[in-house]
């Protein structure tokens, strides 16, 4: 069938995009992931979350562009960050950043009506030894989800390249939240699992636009959401860590929109 917005859909309702969809997908992209690299010299010990949030709403008024999270089903920042065993959507606050602690800063922005979406991994002070781990095995795992990315195969292949390295290094993926399409909307099918069998779910094709996401807990994969109703932590206290892409399907592999254009994608650059 055909989407009278903006070509094609597959029978499981994920769209297909367009040379120029890459092109505008490409820019917000980049935006989101320069905001990151840029952010990080703002992350140290007493430093607070909300401060950091601040620092990135002008960030992203000064570009020109419009945060996707500021006035989403209520919410009123320009960024979720996640601090030791907040899995995700954590919300800034006063709360100072102790040594030690490591957060998820995640931003989504529009540019040009094109959502660009990405995480990753910072550490205030001196990084602990489980810590560091952690956050390896999920930088890894993201990526072995990325390399599973090409036309012929299927989400489930993603979910299992991610969920078999995880659990080989004794870690979880959290089942909770997944990945999502993107595009011209913030979320859009499909729902991109951490986890699932080869073969599975729906066949990847050349044009989709979606986020590759992995929560890891160093304990158990079990989350509980707060009475914020937005604040997700794992329900054994355990760290947990998390890094983001948004990436579309190409003829061959896939690329990826969000790559950190100074190299900082991983806080130990």
């Amino acid at each position: 069938m055909v989407d009278a917005y903006k070509g094609p859909v597959t029978r499981d309702g994920i769209r297909l995009h367009n040379e120029a969809d890459f092109a505008g997908m490409r820019k917000a992209g980049h935006l989101a992931a320069d905001i990151l690299d840029r952010i990080a010299e703002h992350v140290f010990v007493g430093q607070s979350t909300g401060e950091i949030d601040r620092i990135i709403e002008a960030m992203v008024n000064a570009a020109g562009a419009t945060s996707a999270t500021i006035g989403y089903r209520g919410y009123q920042h320009a960024s979720c960050i996640s601090i030791n065993h907040v899995v995700c959507h954590g919300i800034p606050s006063d709360k100072k950043l102790k040594d030690g602690d490591i957060l998820n800063i995640d931003v989504t922005v529009i540019v040009d009506g094109w959502f660009g979406d990405t995480s990753r991994m910072f550490v205030a002070g001196k990084l602990g030894r489980k810590a560091e781990r952690l956050i390896e095995v999920t930088h890894e795992a993201l990526f072995k989800g990325i390399a599973a990315v090409k036309p012929g195969n299927t989400f489930g292949d993603i979910g299992h390249a991610i969920q078999s390295f995880v659990e080989g290094h004794r870690m979880s993926v959290v089942r909770d939240f997944c990945g999502h399409g993107l595009g011209t909307v913030f979320h859009a099918p499909p729902n991109v699992l951490h986890y699932g069998r080869e073969g599975t779910g729906p066949v990847l094709e050349e044009g989709m636009f979606f986020t590759i996401e992995p929560m890891v807990n160093l304990g158990r994969p079990e989350t509980k959401v707060l009475a914020d109703d937005w604040t997700a932590v794992t329900r054994d206290k355990s760290l947990s860590a998390q890094f983001e892409h948004s990436i579309g399907v190409t003829a061959t592999g896939c690329e990826i929109f969000t790559l950190s254009p100074a190299g900082k994608f991983h806080p130990t650059y």
